[in-house]
């Protein structure tokens, strides 16, 4: 009796099938391309190109008459163009996006309404360059101004905002402003009033200006229809949105334009076309005129020279996986989130998705654990890799199944 319990214990001890084996499995990619949602994605990496130097011969050549630039497919975070992209630069009024996410901050924490009124201070008043023309001792609404802002890139106005949210104080307002943009990752970026008036202390990146435009989308989209608006007059004043790409059928929507002796014509746009959102930002060019042409070349080069490809959802299925001595002989294998990449549509030919996994998997199995990869590659692009998982659990066998399991794998080695 003593021999037998031995003998059971043994068997049921033994370990996964020698025969275990990897399987990597090719997955059909579709052809059709994606109609993302105009969202930006939550916290992109803009930190690396789609295209290395090696496969710019995939696209199209791009001669961009700007000193700085950068390209971001939105609903996938990929960079697809970038021109001295890390470089210091003036902002202008490129840096009333800043100004603009504190207030729309504090109006989504209630520290701050749209009806609110604001008293016009003298130093708000004064401020030169473009105005909304408030006057001194003015009580203005919030919501005016954040239209004077949007729209008229009122520096007034900007400043008006700043000493609400800074207790009265430009000066405390910039510290936020500093104390966000690092929050927000735009560790090349610094800020020394709210209007982007020209001192050798305030500069921004592209890149930088890039991620403070993806978060002002993302964070509040409730608030980023005032970018698009064409015009708005107040105190009998009529002005016109200086976004000049507004004006133009490209699906563009915001965000903001900027302007100095020093920095140039600037601009931050962003487009929607067939469901899919493009950002750029330009600056560094020499008249309005460029302003227009320059990131219209770029938009239309992104939309013309890239696409978006969906490959799975969260939740799919990519295979079944077999289960040693489970109670379930497989266990669905599934994606552990939605994957869409960008590709130069020169490379769609060369998009393969390879599943890969170990089977038999030993019971038991839990829902969620990792249990191979998907791993998608193209021509000129990076690999790009997502976990798969188990979709449910699947529990052990009892103690004799096992045994018998086990007895049949050592006499017949299966």
């Amino acid at each position: 009796m003593k021999n037998k319990t031995a003998l059971l214990l043994v068997l049921t001890a033994l370990a996964v099938p020698a025969q275990a084996q990897t399987v990597a499995q090719p997955l059909a990619v579709p052809i059709t391309q994606t109609a993302a949602a105009p969202a930006a994605p939550a916290a992109p990496d803009v930190t690396v190109p789609l295209l290395s130097p090696q496969s710019q011969n995939l696209v199209a050549p791009l001669d961009l008459a700007a000193k700085q630039a950068i390209l971001i497919d939105v609903p996938t975070g990929a960079v697809l163009y970038a021109l001295n992209a890390d470089q210091h630069m003036p902002t202008s009024s490129m840096s009333k996006m800043l100004t603009l996410y504190l207030v729309f901050e504090a109006l989504k924490d209630g520290k701050l309404h749209l009806t609110d009124k604001i008293r016009i201070s003298p130093h708000a008043f004064s401020q030169p360059g473009s105005r909304m023309f408030l006057n001194a001792g003015q009580e203005v609404s919030v919501e005016d101004l954040i239209r004077g802002v949007a729209i008229q890139s009122g520096n007034d106005a900007a400043v008006a905002l700043a000493e609400a949210l800074g207790s009265g104080s430009e000066p405390t307002f910039v510290d936020m402003m500093n104390a966000k943009a690092r929050e927000l990752g735009m560790a090349n970026s610094h800020f020394v009033d709210a209007t982007g008036l020209p001192d050798p202390d305030h500069y921004s990146t592209a890149r930088d200006l890039a991620t403070l435009a993806l978060a002002l989308m993302r964070n509040f989209p409730e608030y980023y229809h005032y970018f698009s608006e064409i015009d708005f007059t107040f105190n009998g004043i009529k002005q016109g949105n200086r976004n000049p790409l507004l004006y133009r059928s490209m699906g563009c929507d915001g965000i903001k334009t900027g302007h100095t002796d020093v920095g140039g014509y600037g601009l931050t746009t962003s487009c929607v076309q067939n469901g899919r959102r493009l950002l750029a930002v330009v600056n560094g060019m020499d008249s309005m005129q460029a302003r227009a042409d320059e990131p219209a070349k770029l938009i239309d080069y992104g939309y013309r020279e890239f696409g978006d490809y969906p490959i799975v959802k969260a939740g799919d299925v990519m295979a079944r996986a077999a289960i040693w001595q489970g109670q379930a002989a497989t266990v669905p294998v599934i994606a552990t989130q939605d994957l869409t990449i960008s590709l130069p549509r020169a490379s769609r030919d060369g998009l393969k998705a390879i599943v890969t996994f170990d089977q038999p998997l030993a019971a038991p199995v839990r829902k969620g654990q990792q249990i191979g990869t998907l791993t998608v590659t193209a021509p000129g692009v990076a690999d790009r890799q997502i976990s798969l998982v188990a979709a449910n659990d699947v529990a052990r066998v009892g103690f004799f199944a096992r045994a018998w399991d086990n007895l049949k794998l050592m006499l017949h080695g299966k």
